[in-house]
This record gives C-alpha cells, sequence and structure tokens, in this order.
C-alpha cells in the first residue's frame, strides 16, 4: 500500500527499524500507517501462531500489538496509538531482535 502523495506536504522522512529492518516514516504518522506503508501487515502472531495485522486502527481491538524498545526494556504497545520517532524500533514477535 502507498501513501498518498498528491497536494501533502511531509516533513522530511525519518527511518525507523521494524524487525531488524530500516523503513520510511513521516513525523506524525502513526507507527501502524509507516507499517502499512511500507509493506508490513504482520503485527503480531495469536496464541496458534497465525499472524494478526491491525484491525480497527483506533486502539480498541489490541490486533496490532507490537514490541517497542524503550531503551534497554521491550514493552508491547498497540502500533495504531504510537507516533513514530526517529530511531524507534519495533518488533513484530516476542523473541525480541
Amino acid at each position: 500500500m502507498s501513501r498518498v502523495a498528491d497536494g501533502v506536504n511531509r516533513p522530511a522522512p525519518i527511518t525507523i527499524e521494524i524487525d531488524g529492518a530500516a523503513i520510511p516514516a513521516h513525523p506524525g504518522e502513526t507507527l501502524a500507517a509507516a507499517m502499512i506503508a511500507a509493506g508490513v501487515y504482520r503485527m503480531r502472531d495469536d496464541r496458534s501462531g497465525a499472524p494478526r495485522g491491525m484491525l480497527c486502527n483506533m486502539g480498541t481491538c489490541s490486533e496490532c500489538f507490537v514490541w517497542i524498545a524503550d531503551g534497554q526494556t521491550w514493552r508491547r504497545r498497540r502500533a495504531c496509538l504510537t507516533p513514530v520517532a526517529g530511531g524507534l524500533r519495533a518488533a513484530t514477535h516476542e523473541e525480541r531482535p
């Protein structure tokens, strides 16, 4: 999926890391929006190991939980409510990088 480009002015892109891969994002976007724009649809796995993705995009369903690095600590956060920032590191699985 691509971002809307016509008639949209965005700040310069920043780089964030998802599962060890660098992806571009724009300040003001949520992590979920940046992931989807980069073609990353898997946010987490359910108990059976099946991939799960974003559903409601408003923080209600909890389908978009990812692991976010906060220094050396990893915490689960909703990707649809997490604004991107330069240097953000996230993982879609509990076995974090």
